[in-house]
Order: structure tokens, then sequence, then C-alpha cells
């Protein structure tokens, strides 16, 4: 879905899997595991291990990219989190979240920002949901 006003624009992606939703939202929670089925993320350097509400630090992109990490929402039960990236003038909305879907899961990712940057990342941005849903082996 793909909604714009004089703010920005706010777009859903997702995907659903066979891998269960427990899994997919472990694969979100460890920072460190998102390199796995992000290929727009290098490597992330996280003050904490698992995201929690007020978790910082950076996440590496392509081409010497980083932008700061800071996590805005939480909500282990409901499998949900949100984050920020401001880059310079830029600033993009994040939220995430997993449910279940029959034996498997769906995940999704709601962002909000200014169009001609969300034109930019979204063709790789929905490459991860794919991915987190998915086994890789």
């Amino acid at each position: 879905m793909i909604l714009t006003d004089d703010r920005g624009m706010d777009v859903t992606i997702g995907a659903c899997g066979r891998v269960p939703a427990a899994e997919v939202w472990e694969r979100y929670a460890v920072p460190a595991r998102w390199p796995e089925w992000a290929p727009q993320i290098g490597r992330v350097a996280a003050s904490t291990a698992r995201i929690v509400r007020g978790t910082t630090g950076q996440v590496h992109g392509p081409l010497g990219l980083r932008v700061d990490l800071p996590v805005t929402e939480v909500d282990e039960a409901a499998r949900t989190w949100a984050w920020d990236v401001v880059l310079g003038p830029l600033r993009l909305h994040l939220r995430h979240g997993v449910e279940l879907d029959g034996a498997g899961s769906s995940t999704w990712l709601a962002v909000r920002g200014p169009a001609p940057v969300l034109t930019v990342y979204l063709p790789v941005a929905r490459i991860a949901p794919h991915r987190l849903v998915h086994r890789s082996d």
C-alpha cells in the first residue's frame, strides 16, 4: 500500500513464509542477525544484544553508508518494533512486525519518508521481508 501527502509517503510491504513467527521475531530482535536477511545491511553495531526501546547504535550499509539506530518502540508480545533513520535532513520512520500465518509467519514493514528517498530504498527493502520468512539453508 502506498499513500502520499505533503509530509511524505507511507508504504507498507510484506511477505509470508514457512519460518515460524517466533523464529522470525528472533531474527528481528537480535541486531547482529540483520545482515543474514537484509541485503542492504553489512553489519550492525548496537548498544544491546537484543532490541529494546532505547537501543542505539549504527547500521552499516553499502558504500560506507552508516545510519544511527535509535529504537523507539518494541512490543515483544505483539512482535512489533520501530526506529527512525535520520541522514542529514532526511528522515524515515520504520515500523516492523511479525504475525502468525498458518504454520509459518508473515512480516511487514511500514515506512514513512520523502517519496524520492523511498523510490530508491524500496526496491532493495522489498527483498528483506522475503528472506526474513524463508530459510536460507
